[in-house]
């Protein structure tokens, strides 16, 4: 069983950086594509961004390209999602998530182990 913890989230100005770390626990975390996506009030939970186990090989959506940089550090059990020019559209509840297997892939539904989530909200 794998555990999640994400951590960084916080209240920012638009046009702001925030860095957002998932610590894993329970499990060989480099045998794990690993994702992160988020969740609007209202909304469905929508991908973000996914890396598969060795980091060499990484998707975003459209949204965030060019603004988010998902990266992962095996040796520390740790991904991080790094994002810059904050938007208020990119308000959220966002989530890291597991997937068993090497590659990630971009539905929720291929994650099987999801954090408890962490707020970001950018203000205009």
């Amino acid at each position: 069983q794998v555990q999640l913890v994400e951590s960084g989230g916080g209240l920012v100005q638009a046009g702001a950086s925030l860095r957002l770390s998932c610590a894993a626990s329970g499990g060989t975390f480099s045998n794990y594509g690993m994702g992160w996506f988020r969740q609007a009030p209202g909304k469905g939970r929508e991908f973000v961004a996914a890396i598969n186990w060795s980091g060499d090989d990484t998707g975003y959506a459209g949204s965030v390209k060019g603004r988010f940089t998902i990266s992962r550090d095996n040796a520390k059990n740790t991904v991080y999602l790094q994002m810059v020019s904050l938007k208020p559209e990119d308000t959220a509840v966002y989530y890291c998530a597991a997937r068993q297997s090497r590659s990630y892939y971009y539905t929720p539904v291929e994650y099987v182990y999801w954090g408890q989530g962490t707020q970001v909200t950018v203000s205009s």
